[in-house]
């Protein structure tokens, strides 16, 4: 597969496999850094939070899901705002990634625009999220709503977010330690679960059933 900069698809495999996941400190900057958090996010893929308020606008359907379509779409998408980690190398690198089946998108469209969106490296039964974006109200709730219906119905055990924010904590990501990131990394590898495999639901109803609901 290509090299970019030395760094290939295959090596970026293998650091989400024992952990680490690579960020640049702004588009412009060239280099890449390693990253292995003393605190992890994740996100319980029974845990995650939906107020009525996004219900709502769930159920009201005026928008629609699609996986795969626009990849590339959705990564410019997340790098075109004025602070980010995504430089070309790495969007390269995930794009090969996409190119090989290990790295997925999830694409959220109103009236054929795209509004919004997530995108994240698959193996084995882990899936790590890698950067969202929301041009509309919500767009990005919608996105992870549906992201998380997915990867129960693929059969994915680990939800990695990397940092937990105050935004993803609202939604139920939480911190574990490292040590305990690992071991349920290590249980996850060993999981066949395939991304692509799901249909998208006909209606909402499986992704609002059995989420923790708030006011």
């Amino acid at each position: 597969m290509k090299d970019h900069d030395g760094l290939t698809p295959e090596l970026l495999l293998h650091a989400y496999a024992v952990g680490v996941f690579p960020m640049s400190e702004h588009r412009d900057d060239p280099d890449i850094f390693w990253v292995d958090p003393r605190r992890r996010g994740v996100f319980p893929l029974d845990g995650f939070r939906i107020s009525r308020s996004l219900a709502r606008t769930i159920r009201r359907m005026d928008y629609r899901v699609t996986v795969n379509r626009d990849f590339a779409g959705v990564v410019d998408a997340c790098a075109d705002r004025p602070e980010t980690w995504i430089n070309t190398t790495i969007a390269r690198l995930y794009q090969d990634l996409h190119d090989m089946g290990h790295a997925h998108s999830l694409e959220v469209t109103r009236d054929g625009t795209l509004i919004g969106g997530v995108y994240g490296v698959a193996i084995g039964g882990a899936f790590f999220g890698e950067s969202m974006f929301s041009r509309q109200r919500d767009a990005s709730k919608i996105a992870l709503a549906w992201l998380v219906e997915r990867l129960n119905s693929a059969g994915f055990t680990l939800f990695d977010t990397q940092f937990v924010t105050p935004h993803l904590a609202s939604l139920g990501a939480q911190e574990i330690s490292r040590a305990e990131y690992r071991s349920r990394l290590a249980e996850a590898l060993q999981v066949s679960a395939d991304f692509t495999a799901p249909t998208i639901p006909r209606d909402p109803q499986s992704v609002l059933q059995r989420r923790t609901q708030t006011s």
